[in-house]
């Protein structure tokens, strides 16, 4: 089981372009923030093989995905809407019932 980061990805953030702006050392950089090179260099190698997605195109995937999603949230209110209804008439059969006796 891997450990949990005590990082928020808008810390990291920062850290990394701080790092790739080269104004402060490495060192200056690991006691500024009380970090380990090696971490410090880990966010900056990952966020550097990260970057061209940012400029990526949707791929096919992220269409299907966002269309799934889409239909999701139509079935889930077409689900609730349902849900109501089956409570209604079951109330109104109740009482229906209760007034034959």
């Amino acid at each position: 089981m891997g450990r949990r980061s005590k990082y928020d990805a808008s810390f990291k953030t920062k850290v990394v372009i701080e790092a790739l702006k080269e104004r402060e050392t490495l060192a200056t950089l690991c006691q500024k923030y009380g970090i380990a090179a090696k971490q410090i260099t880990a966010w900056k190698a990952e966020f550097v093989s990260k970057a061209k997605e940012v400029f990526a195109s949707p791929t096919k995937e992220d269409k299907e995905i966002k269309e799934l999603r889409r239909t999701n949230e139509k079935l889930l209110k077409k689900v609730g809407q349902l849900t109501v209804e089956v409570y209604f008439f079951a109330e109104a059969y109740g009482t229906l019932c209760r007034k034959d006796r």
